[in-house]
């Protein structure tokens, strides 16, 4: 493929599903990341599209919100893998809720082989991977159907979620930052994740890298309130999504990256046992990536994170001498 038709495919994926990632876009044009980092250069300099943390996003600073067909497309084996952690977090006999989205369908797909687990959701979706699974019970919201997203919205759906209260809530969204958290691209939707989270103890994020760094309009989940985030493994050359689990970090969320060894004591594939209440700011938060130890994010002592940082640079660089 010459390089003006894979350009002029790379900006219609991206038109089509608002922001795509470097690993997808490889993928569909039969090229390397290298090669395809180096057409997003060539694209963004005309202003066709704007480059963001391992991926290609509309221009215009805010992306905006892909319909169902194309999402479930996009980023699914890292979808696959967050599910998969995602779904050792829960116990037996628990109760949660679980908002919109593919990675949630996802998640919902392995809470199937939980039993006694009542879960509460919005979404049609996850309401039928649910249907069949033996001692499930499933509890929809009311509220209007929003068809892009086969999610139930509106104030029928806030209204039912009154006076409810389960151990945890995972959630997704459109993009994810350290300084505003969980976003997403519709008022509606973020309506009802706000309400969801409000009947929650615990609150779980689940977001593939390609969200890092990527700000769309409406909050839903403020970085203080949430308790965990289930990621996947940032590639090696995205400086910019590793900076925004460090921020994330140091704002006292706990990372676990899909992938990892589990930890003595957790549960299987999460890396880390998800704690009774939200920790202390002044804790050290461990983050385990595939092949590697657990890297502490958060420690007191400056000079520890000098020397984390001085490490981390050095590993970055021989990645890329390789």
């Amino acid at each position: 493929m010459f390089a003006a038709e894979r350009r002029q495919l790379i900006l219609e994926m991206v038109r089509a599903n608002g922001a795509v990632s470097l690993r997808e876009l490889a993928r569909v044009v039969q090229t390397s990341e290298v090669t395809v980092r180096r057409d997003v250069r060539a694209l963004e300099a005309e202003g066709l599209l704007d480059r963001r943390h391992g991926g290609a996003v509309l221009p215009g600073g805010f992306t905006r919100e892909s319909g169902f067909p194309q999402k479930s497309h996009l980023a699914t084996a890292e979808k696959t893998a967050i599910a998969d952690v995602a779904a050792g977090l829960v116990e037996e006999g628990e109760a949660v809720v679980v908002g919109a989205g593919t990675t949630t369908q996802e998640l919902a797909r392995r809470l199937a082989r939980v039993p006694g687990l009542t879960v509460v959701t919005n979404s049609l979706l996850v309401a039928q991977a649910l249907a069949h699974a033996n001692r499930v019970e499933v509890v929809m919201t009311g509220g209007t159907l929003r068809g892009s997203n086969y999610a139930l919205v509106g104030s029928g759906a806030e209204q039912s979620l009154q006076g409810l209260r389960v151990s945890r809530a995972f959630l997704s969204g459109s993009g994810l930052t350290a300084e505003r958290g969980l976003s997403t691209s519709n008022m509606l939707s973020a309506s009802v994740d706000r309400a969801l989270v409000q009947a929650a103890a615990e609150v779980v994020v689940l977001a593939d890298h390609t969200k890092l760094g990527t700000d769309t309009m409406f909050q839903t989940v403020p970085t203080d309130v949430m308790t965990r985030l289930v990621t996947d493994e940032p590639p090696p050359h995205d400086d910019r999504a590793a900076t925004e689990l460090q921020a994330l970090a140091d704002q006292g969320v706990q990372i676990t990256v899909a992938g990892s060894a589990p930890a003595a004591g957790g549960h299987g594939g999460a890396g880390e046992g998800l704690p009774g209440r939200r920790p202390r700011r002044e804790s050290p938060l461990p983050v385990q990536r595939r092949g590697g130890p657990t890297a502490q994010l958060r420690s007191a002592p400056a000079a520890m994170l000098e020397q984390q940082a001085a490490g981390e640079r050095a590993r970055v660089a021989d990645m890329r001498r390789r």
